[in-house]
């Protein structure tokens, strides 16, 4: 036999309209509007024509929708005496984007797991060296970076810009793959030694396959901090394989006729296209390599 029936027990549920719920989500409401409005206003402008922006509302959708603006960013804006838009600098960004993202990511991997796992003698010297390394102003390293470039004949070129992303991104890199593999249980290490695997067999057969969140993280870090770059582009390359946040730069300001504003906005947004697309596409692995060892020491 069981006692009387009693009531629930526990703490009474809180009420949806609380004062604390209605200043959550409005903080929230705001927070949204302040970066939604903008890209609406972006989105619009592309696809009006001047005659409707200079008259209409910059928040109205466009009576006429036209994809004119769109094409002339990618092919025919001008920028002093090329008009070829946007796809030369695509081109020139993704040359620099696929091998600079490779080589970081490479050297880096293989730097943090040699760091958590093959220790050596001076690797918390080299692993201090890194981070320091990852806190210099980049302002400081232009100069003699170009007399760098300039010496070893590759200032000026591609090859040249991919070397730097390359170096400027893996102190950050080598942090997060340490962390990431220092998370991992050390027994997976021990028992494949036992097994006679060696360092590359250990990390290609073991690590790699737990490893694809930190890889992520890494990738979406890299693809979007060096197709973002602008310093660097300008820098160490030359008009001829300018990247394309610079024709970016270059189609906005240019002083040479009309100022198109849908134009400009069509180009930010095809510049922007590649950045937003990792991020939606890989998002949940973002997150869970971050939580998983990218703050983890």
């Amino acid at each position: 036999m069981t006692g009387p029936m009693t009531g629930p027990r526990g703490a009474r549920p809180r009420r949806t309209l609380s004062p604390g719920n209605i200043m959550l989500y409005g903080t929230l409401i705001v927070v949204c509007l302040y970066y939604i409005l903008p890209l609406w206003v972006m989105v619009m402008t592309s696809l009006k024509g001047m005659p409707e922006i200079r008259m209409g509302n910059i928040f109205s959708p466009p009576v006429e929708v036209t994809f004119q603006p769109w094409v002339k960013a990618w092919a025919e804006a001008c920028t002093g005496l090329n008009c070829d838009g946007l796809s030369r600098g695509f081109w020139n960004s993704v040359r620099i984007l696929v091998p600079s993202v490779i080589l970081s990511i490479a050297v880096a991997s293989v730097n943090g797991y040699a760091l958590v796992n093959w220790r050596f003698r001076g690797s918390d010297v080299f692993f201090t060296i890194l981070i320091f390394g990852s806190f210099i102003p980049y302002q400081v390293m232009l100069y003699p970076i170009v007399i760098l470039l300039r010496e070893i004949g590759l200032y000026g070129s591609l090859w040249g810009l991919i070397i730097v992303h390359t170096i400027f991104g893996m102190p950050i890199l080598t942090l997060l793959f340490r962390n990431y593999f220092s998370s991992i249980p050390e027994e997976l290490f021990k028992a494949a030694r036992v097994d006679g695997a060696g360092f590359w067999g250990i990390y290609f057969r073991i690590m790699l396959p737990m490893s694809l969140p930190i890889f992520v993280v890494a990738i979406i870090l890299q693809v979007t901090g060096i197709w973002n770059d602008f310093l660097f582009g300008v820098v160490y390359t030359k008009p001829e394989v300018y990247p394309m946040t610079v024709q970016l730069n270059n189609i906005v300001n240019s002083v040479q006729g009309v100022k198109e504003y849908n134009v400009n906005m069509a180009a930010t947004l095809l510049t922007g296209l590649v950045p937003l697309l990792v991020y939606f596409i890989s998002g949940k692995l973002f997150v869970r390599g971050i939580a998983a060892g990218a703050v983890k020491g």
